[in-house]
């Protein structure tokens, strides 16, 4: 089993670059574990104070649990993987069933913030993009997605967003093996990926793909 780890800022491209990855091989190879899923449950908090949460914060996921099902797959047992409601911001009664596979991606914006996931991962990646594109690409998700309005996303990208990056997301470039900039755009970078998770897979000799981090 090869684990990976893929972060990257709000807006960075890191669901295309996943998406990618996941189409170039057979169905039951590959499995994604979103770290969105692992965010703590807040159904007690109350609806006035719901909007306050922080989700681009450490503290919002559920480290234990996600640390957990990781080890649960290496050790050849299936998960359930939570499914977490943001209109609510709570965890729902159903599940995901998971099973081991080859391949785990853990892909969230802080997939390479905790120590002891970075220890489990044979790949840490970091999707780059310019903060001006980051922020476009917010806005059109949460526009036409989650119906908000052009304003109230700049006002929580310049209020929350920007400053948890750059606290806690951008930081962790550092830890990454491969930076891939431009994201999902990023062909050639995608392919040399794929070819080092087909190695590997195969128990074939491993292309080199490691990049030195940016300091």
């Amino acid at each position: 089993m090869i684990i990976i780890g893929i972060a990257g800022g709000t807006g960075s491209g890191k669901t295309t670059v996943v998406r990618k990855i996941v189409e170039n091989f057979e169905a039951g190879e590959v499995v994604l574990l979103p770290q969105d899923s692992y965010y703590k449950d807040s159904s007690h908090v109350p609806d006035d104070r719901k909007q306050l949460i922080n989700f681009d914060h450490p503290d919002a996921f559920d480290w234990p649990l996600l640390l957990q099902h990781i080890h649960m797959l290496k050790e050849g047992k299936a998960i359930e993987q939570p499914t977490y409601y943001f209109q609510t911001c709570s965890r729902l009664a159903e599940t995901i069933h998971i099973e081991p596979r080859p391949v785990v991606i853990v892909e969230g914006i802080m997939a390479l913030w905790e120590p002891s996931l970075r220890e489990m991962m044979d790949l840490k990646i970091f999707v780059d993009a310019d903060p001006d594109e980051r922020l476009i690409r917010v806005i059109q998700r949460d526009v036409v997605e989650r119906g908000r309005t052009a304003e109230a996303v700049m006002e929580r990208y310049t209020r929350v967003l920007k400053p948890m990056h750059q606290q806690f997301i951008e930081p962790t470039k550092r830890f990454a093996d491969l930076i891939i900039p431009e994201g999902g755009n990023n062909e050639r970078a995608i392919h040399i990926l794929k070819m080092y998770i087909e190695a590997r897979i195969r128990g074939e000799k491993l292309p080199s793909v490691a990049a030195e981090p940016e300091s």
